[in-house]
């Protein structure tokens, strides 16, 4: 089991949800394991962006984009609601994947980083 731990950015979006939407958002993320993280596959998918990975977990209408730190934590970068303009931007800006779409268009990512200052 992982220690999980948020940005500001991803502790902002989980106070939108009232408690039991929050609990069922990171029910996912919070019973991920090691060998999902070595070997992911849907609803988890990875990833690089500026040369180290990152992991994209879907949870519901929710995408969770985090790191891994160590081999016991997680930490949650960006957590993005499927009908966010973020997430727009992400499915309908990138030409063929999301992990062509964060290595070809960093302006993105970029953009991201911002909403966590």
């Amino acid at each position: 089991m992982y220690q999980v731990t948020f940005s500001e950015q991803s502790l902002g979006e989980l106070k939108k949800l009232d408690p039991l939407e929050q609990l069922e958002a990171i029910d996912p993320l919070s019973n991920l394991k090691p060998e999902q993280i070595s070997a992911p596959r849907e609803p988890l998918g990875r990833f690089v962006r500026a040369g180290k990975p990152l992991y994209r977990l879907r949870s519901g209408p929710h995408r969770f984009y985090f790191e891994l730190l160590g081999d016991a934590q997680l930490h949650v970068v960006y957590i993005l609601h499927k009908n966010s303009l973020e997430d727009f931007l992400l499915r309908n800006k990138l030409p063929v994947s999301e992990e062509q779409l964060v290595e070809q268009h960093s302006k993105f990512w970029k953009y991201l980083e911002t909403l966590t200052k």
